[in-house]
């Protein structure tokens, strides 16, 4: 028996092979159709000595090619290493050599980028080029076309069994220093993100037919809205894929196109990454006036999902189940949460934790669940390998704990007094202000809940007196003049005075990573290179 992501997915082909499994850029395929393209691929692959073990860079924005890529990828027992399509050229050559690819398959209109880079990474010998609407040039360094090397190849599949502990792995930015590869077994990545263990429930998925089953019983229809290079947006379409589901995707964010595509393909639910794709998602529906009747779920993760946009999602669409969730590349599956009506979680998210969390404190001891308790956030059972190359940095995440390994991604919780925990946020961005922790999550929550801001982020700046002082940068709601005196104020009804920011930068839009993640790097130097339009107060 084999957890493995081909053969879960080859499950789903054998169950319900003429469902549309992908939708993407006005393409379609049936899930035969991708499963025969991919093998074709494969075979491509294989023809050019590339194996188990290999690494094949996928360098695309949302497409079915990339589906494919990835499929392909892992019948062969090799493994898709995603490529972040915003990358300028000295990331591109720490990704190509730190993640030793052998091939890559990348979009047409990034050939010039792939010239420049190919030269520093030696090892990279193949590279299949997908047509799009660029002109760019590709045969300077051997590219084949993706379609042409397809058509050569036989549809069927041939392949070797495969294994449990085949690797995935996927590069992750965070939020500062370049990408770093988490490894996971297959299995373990199945079981932490992709479905293997109920969510809600915490139960193991019986076997690797079971979810190819439930589907032939029908399939829902799922809109990732973030990219396929993160893994948010992976997950989500495999999870969906290995229980025969459809899965629509847009070539890129766009919030009036994942409107229309809600309605035209009739999308029953929606992911999505936070307040950063939430809130233009929202007001693009109001504009827009779509058909957005079939919708019965909104699944935010991997980011911040403030208050008042849940209860603008609510209002708007009073029947629709809203669910808030927690984990990370490194950690996998966290916790979860159903979004009540007219709660107050300005603080950050509340979820109810899986049944492998827990908090531990700075002496690595599992923290006791008493309500006001925080911890940082641990999780054993399946778990990641560590970090590709680069065992100092895998050193860091894993915590051995009466005998249970344990990986701690640097996230903070505390308890409270229902039983849930709230996200109070990455410590490596904890503001210490005159001995004080404060977490950008929380103050960014509470800057979100007034009406006239639309985004934010939250800083720590240095301050002669406290060390560092907490500062804002904050994007007005468009149209409405933002009264800082006024938004203060509101600020210090949610949380405590020393969490309030001390200055204040107001800006046309928030940087943010691709995925809809904080770019807080970003934020600082906006900060260091432009005065405030709130002073530090006396």
């Amino acid at each position: 028996m084999a957890y493995n992501i081909a053969d879960l997915l080859e499950h789903a082909v054998d169950a319900v092979p003429d469902r549309p499994a992908v939708i993407c850029g006005g393409r379609q395929v049936t899930y035969a159709q991708l499963d025969e393209r991919a093998n074709r691929l494969a075979h491509h692959l294989a023809a050019q000595g590339i194996g188990p073990g290999a690494h094949i860079g996928v360098y695309s924005r949302n497409s079915v090619e990339m589906i494919e890529a990835m499929f392909a990828a892992y019948k062969l027992r090799a493994i898709a290493i995603n490529v972040n399509y915003r990358y300028v050229q000295g990331e591109l050559e720490y990704l190509f050599t730190n993640a030793d690819l052998v091939a890559l398959v990348h979009e047409r209109q990034y050939a010039d980028r792939v010239a420049a880079v190919l030269p520093a990474a030696p090892k990279l010998k193949h590279v299949l080029v997908i047509d799009d609407d660029s002109d760019a040039d590709f045969t300077g360094y051997g590219g084949v076309d993706y379609e042409t090397a397809l058509a050569a190849q036989p549809p069927h599949r041939d392949f070797g069994e495969r294994s449990s502990d085949d690797l995935y792995i996927l590069y992750t930015g965070g939020t500062t220093g370049y990408p770093k590869g988490v490894m996971w077994r297959h299995e373990d990545v199945w079981r932490a993100l992709g479905g293997g263990i109920d969510f809600v429930t915490g139960q193991y998925v019986p076997d690797e037919w079971a979810m190819a089953e439930q589907g032939k019983q029908g399939g829902m229809v799922r809109l990732p809205a973030a990219p396929l290079i993160h893994g948010a947006a992976q997950w989500a379409a495999f999870g969906a894929m290995f229980s025969g589901g459809t899965v629509v995707f847009v070539p890129q964010f766009d919030p009036h196109l994942i409107w229309r595509e809600v309605a035209r393909h009739r999308v029953q639910v929606l992911t999505i990454v936070g307040d950063a794709m939430a809130r233009p998602l929202i007001e693009a529906y109001h504009q827009g006036r779509y058909d957005a009747s079939s919708l019965v779920a909104v699944s935010s993760h991997a980011a911040l999902f403030s208050q008042p946009v849940k209860q603008e999602y609510l209002r708007t669409f009073p029947n629709l189940v809203l669910t808030d969730a927690i984990g990370s590349s490194e950690s996998g599956f966290t916790g979860i949460g159903m979004v009540a009506r007219d709660a107050d979680h300005s603080a950050g998210p509340r979820v109810n934790f899986g049944k492998d969390a827990v908090l531990i404190d700075e002496d690595d001891r599992v923290v006791p669940r008493v309500p006001g308790a925080t911890g940082r956030i641990a999780r054993r059972g399946h778990v990641p390998l560590g970090y590709y190359k680069d065992p100092a940095k895998t050193a860091t995440i894993f915590v051995d704990i009466d005998g249970h390994r344990y990986v701690v991604p640097g996230d903070y919780a505390r308890y409270e007094s229902d039983g849930t925990v709230t996200l109070l946020g990455r410590g490596s961005q904890c503001v210490n202000t005159g001995g004080e922790k404060v977490f950008p999550e929380e103050v960014e929550g509470a800057l979100k809940s007034h009406p006239d801001v639309f985004d934010a982020l939250v800083i720590g700046v240095p301050d002669g007196r406290l060390g560092q002082r907490v500062a804002a940068i904050v994007q007005p709601r468009p149209g409405t003049g933002l009264d800082l005196g006024a938004l203060e104020a509101h600020v210090r009804t949610k949380i405590a005075g020393y969490k309030v920011p001390r200055s204040v930068w107001i800006v046309d839009e928030i940087g943010r990573l691709p995925s809809g993640k904080p770019d807080y790097p970003w934020a600082q130097r906006h900060a260091a290179g432009n005065p405030p339009a709130q002073p530090q107060n006396a």
